[in-house]
């Protein structure tokens, strides 16, 4: 198997960490979308995107009601035409008729100053593609970008965007500046390489155009495919605007991960890593599956950080010869009985030796004590000793007992 060498951290970058066990978040502006805020002092806001053609109002408005039902907070569509921009106001309209209002957020692409305009009118968020709002056609035989190219480029930039960004600015709505990796502009690439730091510039190039007609409604995001360059770009980003004075919310996500196992465990070591670096407002996890598996993922990637408390924190002991019970099955019982619970922290543990010790911070503790009882905790006081096949049923029966039971 091939490996790449291990990058190096120096002693000084990890003392300021050593026992520090809460993470401080990057200080952000708040930012509203709809009826939900990014930044500031509110809590991580999940996000996801449908992938109905919005050209199909029913299919659309399912879609965001599915997602929107079981946890996701602000809900992106895709516009690549003027009928698509339209036909959010359809989309919008049946949603108040028949669920509720969602905060929605337009994806915007090629040439879209129209589109953008039109469809500010109907979403919360409008996001862009600093590589794609003014397509560069590419030119294969240049071999160096003039001032004057750059200045012509940037004037046109700012023409296309001035427009949508007075008209959010007056709506009061807000604008995620999303550079994705992949689709950087020809000037930032022959600048920069294919780098963060060309994706920054892209960003920055941007951020200031909006500074400069007094609109501070931003939410940044950074995205790429590889893990590390999707950490450098953020945590760049996050340095180029504290050296700029800029206090803009991040929305993070490491695009096209793919999809199971993988596609999760990439999305977490990229997002997971930023947020316990404190950087990270808002995060939408992307995989090649229905956009409702995604939210799951988040959800359990900000309560295993402690960012987020959304269902019950299982903690189980991976099992030894010291086990008194089938532990997998056990925990599978006591998961099913319990999952539709908030707030609640659970142990399920194979023994004694571990058992009280490891699971002292838990609110309830289901613990193997000899063979065919178990012992049921609050906290570190043991409540009582029952057989094994009254064990689920009792440890339900202590959690209503304490009045936190709440029926599926």
């Amino acid at each position: 198997m091939q490996t790449l060498p291990n990058p190096t951290t120096s002693k000084a970058a990890y003392s300021q960490f050593a026992t520090d066990t809460t993470i401080h978040r990057r200080k952000t502006r708040p930012v509203k979308v709809g009826n939900v805020t990014i930044g500031g002092s509110n809590p991580v806001v999940v996000q996801s995107m449908i992938n109905e053609d919005t050209l199909d109002i029913d299919g659309s408005v399912a879609g965001i009601r599915r997602l929107h039902e079981i946890g996701c907070e602000i809900v992106r569509v895709t516009v690549p035409s003027m009928a698509h921009a339209k036909a959010l106001a359809d989309i919008k309209q049946k949603l108040q008729q028949t669920y509720q209002t969602v905060p929605l957020v337009a994806d915007v692409h090629h040439n879209g100053m129209k589109i953008a305009l039109e469809v500010a009118k109907h979403v919360d968020k409008v996001r862009i593609n600093p590589g794609l709002y003014v397509f560069e056609k590419p030119k294969t035989d240049r071999t160096e970008f003039t001032q004057a190219e750059f200045a012509e480029i940037g004037d046109k930039i700012r023409e296309t965007l001035e427009p949508l960004v007075i008209s959010l600015r007056d709506q009061n709505k807000a604008m995620r500046i999303g550079v994705n990796h992949g689709s950087l502009a020809e000037r930032m690439l022959f600048s920069y390489g294919d780098t963060p730091e060309g994706m920054v510039e892209s960003a920055l190039e941007f951020i200031r155009i909006c500074e400069s007609l007094d609109f501070r409604n931003l939410v940044i995001s950074m995205k790429a495919s590889r893990v590390p360059v999707m950490l450098a770009a953020y945590r760049l980003m996050a340095q180029r605007m504290d050296e700029n004075g800029m206090d803009y919310p991040l929305h993070l996500g490491v695009t096209e991960a793919g999809d199971g196992e993988y596609g999760r465990i990439k999305s977490t070591a990229g997002i997971g890593t930023l947020l316990a670096e404190g950087l990270g407002d808002t995060i939408r996890v992307s995989l090649t599956e229905a956009p409702e598996k995604e939210i799951p993922v988040c959800y359990s990637i900000l309560q295993a950080l402690g960012l987020r408390k959304t269902m019950v924190e299982y903690v189980a002991c991976p099992s030894c010869g010291r086990t008194l019970f089938n532990l997998e099955e056990v925990l599978h019982q006591v998961r099913e009985a319990t999952k539709h619970l908030t707030g609640l922290d659970i142990a399920v543990m194979g023994c004694i030796v571990n058992g009280p010790g490891e699971m002292a911070d838990a609110d309830y503790g289901y613990v193997g004590k000899q063979p065919g009882y178990i012992s049921l905790y609050r906290g570190r006081e043991e409540i009582k000793k029952v057989p094994e096949a009254e064990g689920v049923g009792e440890l339900i029966a202590l959690i209503k007992a304490d009045d936190r039971w709440i029926e599926p």
